[in-house]
């Protein structure tokens, strides 16, 4: 009852239901909406409303319109302040039906509610009654009266719906999309049959037919790409691609036809614009001969201007049209610069039957050519038949041999294998005969000392022991030495600390009869003489090889350098 005095003029709530155009958010992403022109404000004449419970005054319309908060996306619930104390539910539903259909109301026990609507436009309606005075009928009590105050309320609920709308509206907007992505795509090629003999022969006939030429030419080229091509179709795919430069004389045929059409184009062209620069010419005549003295006197002063802006727009326009027809004419001599004949129809006809005669010349050469390869394919096809055949014959022979290569490659191999063991053995007899000579001259040295030990004076008890037992173990070796004729008189030992220290070693190895290292007999030796060294002591030991000797034990980083006394060894010996 109530729509029109309450809306403002022209708008019609229910356009959008009508038309079935659904509001959109132009923010969500994928919409791409053109923004909405700016609402003009049209000034509303507010009135008195007058309901069965309630009266509803307007407020004064000098003063600026009630403030609103921000409209939340999907709005359909409004925030009611101001209510009279003594408003019902029912009252407050009297009043906001004008505006559309309520689905719910929240009342608060203070002076104001939340009213949620059926649709989003009926927010709009109620919010025109924001500023309105409310009197329950006609009561003059506090309680009874009060001012609204409309606003935009944000309510989960119309999130919700807006959301699941706008979802529902990008979701018809990719569809709309995709279809209209689909419409807009290019069709896909035709897919490529694969090779076989019968689609073979059918393309061989498509390679003979001018319309379907270039479609069989592309799967042509596909064949050979994918190496259909073997021993086998190999005269099949020479056919088609003979077959494919059959075309080259129609192509010929062809560009000299569309050249005889150009040539006569250009002449259509330059004959138009001769005759177009002829009509230029006799419209500046007109110009010149209307500037001339006997005319010129007789046109106003704007007529005058108006004529020589017209020619001196014409006497550019022709020259420029001079201009283009001088240079085509020149192109034309540069290109029969070579040609002292005069251009007329019965030449032109010559030489396009020149160019016709060049085309089969060399469209028969290229038969001729082709020929021949045909020719040396076929030989070739025979070479490969009589090869295939003489290695049916061969194949056993071939087997022996390889067997026979096999067999002198494992016999190599092994007599390299031996050689590698000998050379090994070379270098370890090697190594033992300079080792054997280092002993000889280390025995040699032992036994001037144990001279000069000899011819010594008194020593003391643990000196006696040490020449007594050095006494022993020089009678081997003297006769050893004898034997052989070739030892020399020795030097007697330095001093007296290196017998005490030959007597203490030999003492201190005699009860190690698996030997010691040197820093272990070091650490020994230390004991009783805190400044001798770990070299002095292995030089010592090295000068008597026939006392002492070194052994080597373990294996790569666990190898272990022993010396171990072998004096009585040489004595069993002899």
């Amino acid at each position: 009852i109530f729509v029109d005095s309450i809306c403002v003029r022209g708008f019609d709530p229910n356009l959008s239901m009508m038309t079935g155009i659904t509001p959109i958010n132009p923010l969500l992403p994928g919409m791409g909406l053109v923004p909405q022109p700016p609402v003009t404000e049209i000034p509303v004449i507010k009135e008195i409303m007058h309901c069965k419970s309630c009266t509803l005054f307007p407020p004064n319309p000098n003063l600026p319109p009630p403030s609103t908060r921000e409209r939340p996306p999907g709005c359909k619930t409004v925030f009611v302040g101001g209510l009279p104390e003594n408003a019902t539910e029912e009252i407050i539903q009297e009043v906001f039906d004008q505006c559309g259909d309520i689905t719910a109301i929240r009342k608060s026990k203070k002076n104001f509610c939340h009213i949620r609507f059926s649709e989003e436009f009926m927010v709009d309606k109620a919010i025109y009654l924001s500023g309105y005075r409310m009197r329950l009928g006609s009561s003059t009590d506090k309680k009874d009266s009060g001012r609204l105050h409309v606003d935009f309320a944000q309510a989960r609920d119309d999130f919700y719906e807006w959301e699941c709308k706008q979802r529902m509206l990008a979701r018809e907007e990719r569809h709309r999309r995709k279809i209209e992505e689909d419409r807009m795509r290019p069709p896909s090629p035709p897919a490529i049959m694969h090779y076989s003999e019968h689609e073979a022969t059918l393309l061989a006939e498509k390679l003979k037919d001018d319309g379907k030429f270039s479609e069989a030419i592309t799967v042509l080229l596909t064949w050979i790409e994918r190496g259909e091509v073997n021993r086998r179709t190999a005269n099949q795919f020479y056919s088609m691609v003979q077959s494919a430069n059959s075309h080259v004389r129609r192509l010929m045929n062809e560009k000299a036809t569309h050249e005889q059409e150009m040539e006569q184009a250009k002449e259509n062209f330059k004959n138009a614009l001769t005759g177009i620069l002829t009509q230029f010419e006799q419209i500046v005549a007109v110009f010149n001969a209307s500037t001339r003295q006997k005319a010129w006197d007789h046109f106003s002063k704007a007529q005058r201007k108006n004529i020589d802006i017209w020619r001196k727009h014409s006497e550019e326009l022709r020259n420029a049209h001079s201009e283009q027809l001088m240079g085509i004419r020149r192109e034309e001599e540069m290109e029969m610069s070579d040609d002292d004949s005069t251009d007329n129809p019965s030449n032109k006809k010559l030489r396009v039957d020149e160019s016709a005669l060049a085309a089969q010349a060399y469209a028969l050469k290229e038969e001729n050519d082709s020929l021949r390869w045909q020719l040396d394919a076929y030989r070739n096809e025979v070479e490969l038949l009589k090869q295939e055949k003489g290695q049916l014959f061969r194949t056993e022979e071939s087997l022996t041999k390889d067997q026979q290569l096999q067999f002198l490659q494992q016999t190599l191999q092994g007599m390299q294998q031996q050689l590698l063991k000998i050379q090994e053995e070379l270098n370890n007899k090697k190594s033992e005969l300079e080792q054997a000579k280092e002993e000889h001259t280390h025995t040699q040295a032992m036994l001037k000392i144990l001279q000069e030990q000899v011819s010594s004076t008194t020593r003391t008890n643990i000196t006696c022991a040490v020449l007594w037992e050095i006494n022993v173990f020089t009678v081997p070796l003297v006769n050893q030495d004898r034997e052989k004729n070739s030892e020399k008189r020795s030097q007697p030992l330095k001093s007296e600390k290196e017998a005490l220290l030959i007597g203490i070693i030999s003492t201190f190895l005699h009860v190690h009869p698996f030997g010691a290292n040197i820093e272990y007999l070091w650490s020994y030796m230390q004991q009783l003489d805190s400044k001798i060294s770990a070299n002095e002591i292995e030089m010592l030991l090295m000068k008597l090889p026939r006392m002492f000797k070194q052994e080597f034990s373990g294996v790569g980083a666990t190898l272990e350098k022993r010396w171990k006394f072998c004096a009585f060894e040489g004595i069993k010996t002899t």
